[in-house]
């Protein structure tokens, strides 16, 4: 099995490319830490017994590992790439439940709203976000401020709250009027 390995904007994050469907249709996952995979996907639980992995993120089709300040990626690389190709020659799923995003209750009167909110989001800025080895989650929407959480690789990146404020909040504003603000939300874990 041949995985790719692309860097992202995030120095301490890898992108890892396996070549085949990670999360399927379940959507995407990331994991804080250790705690917050247990019992949730078996390829997190064993990535994060590698010393130096700080946090997992699966996406539709690769996985985003990020290390600890003390780790070195010429000695974590390797490792990371055996705990993939191991759990994808098992054929283990990615979630042993479902790892999906937990939403705010939506208004009835914002559904229309929520759902350019979300086409923008899936058509606009998923795939770039996804091409720099993290995901876009929509939170919830309420009296105009859009809640979004970063994840894997721009959970971390330095430059994800100047995406968020200057690109994402921007570009909703100009297609959607009714949005006044995004904010980000730091302290969601996969649910």
């Amino acid at each position: 099995m041949f995985i790719e390995t692309e860097t992202t904007p995030n120095p301490a994050t890898l992108k890892f490319l396996p070549g085949r469907d990670v999360t399927g249709i379940a959507g995407t996952a990331d994991f804080a830490d250790a705690q917050a995979a247990s019992g949730r996907s078996r390829l997190a639980d064993a990535l994060f017994t590698l010393d130096g992995v700080s946090r997992v993120f699966l996406g539709a089709d690769f996985v985003s590992v990020t290390k600890t300040d003390a780790a070195d990626w010429p000695e974590l690389k390797p490792q990371v790439l055996a705990v993939i190709e191991e759990h994808f020659r098992a054929g283990l799923p990615a979630f042993e439940q479902g790892a999906l995003s937990v939403e705010d209750d939506i208004a009835p009167e914002d559904a229309e709203i929520v759902a350019q909110i979300r086409d923008l989001l899936d058509t606009r800025v998923r795939p770039a976000v996804a091409g720099d080895g993290g995901d876009i989650v929509f939170r919830g929407y309420r009296d105009g401020i859009v809640r979004l959480t970063m994840q894997g690789a721009c959970s971390g990146c330095p430059s994800s709250r100047a995406t968020l404020k200057h690109g994402v909040e921007n570009m909703l504003r100009h297609y959607v009027p009714e949005v006044v603000a995004v904010e980000q939300v730091d302290d969601w874990a996969a649910a």
